[in-house]
């Protein structure tokens, strides 16, 4: 028997390297007023492969093989960048992605006062 274990192995490999993005998990960069926010994400991967061949007296010849894997995919937070600012918020902190996401809304306020103000400053410039 031809074992095919580098074929099968570059399939495994194949599917997790299209598998194993920030898209994949959360979705892509996006950006939220002046804020742009990048997932970040954990991946965690694991391969295993066997096979062999045996005789036996009652049974006759056998043969098998056998190739695995298992991926874990797991976000952790977002970069999120202003200007010249870059700061992570995980989504470990409290109650992991909610808590994340619970920020979205002081980001939509302060992106309001700096756009109300914005627009005051035009108003009274015409």
């Amino acid at each position: 028997m031809e074992m095919q274990f580098e074929s099968l192995l570059t399939q495994v490999t194949s599917f997790i390297q299209n598998e194993a993005k920030s898209e994949t998990v959360i979705g892509k960069p996006f950006t939220l007023g002046e804020f742009s926010c990048i997932p970040v994400i954990r991946v965690g991967m694991g391969f295993g492969s066997g096979g062999g061949e045996g005789d036996a007296p009652k049974t006759g010849h056998g043969e098998g093989a056998a190739v695995g894997a298992g991926m874990g995919v797991e976000p952790i937070g977002f970069l999120v960048t202003k200007g010249k600012e870059i700061s992570f918020v995980s989504t470990k902190s409290n109650r992991g992605l909610a808590a994340a996401f619970e920020k979205v809304p002081d980001l939509i306020e302060k992106f309001m006062d700096i756009q109300a103000k914005k627009d005051q400053v035009v108003a009274a410039s015409n």
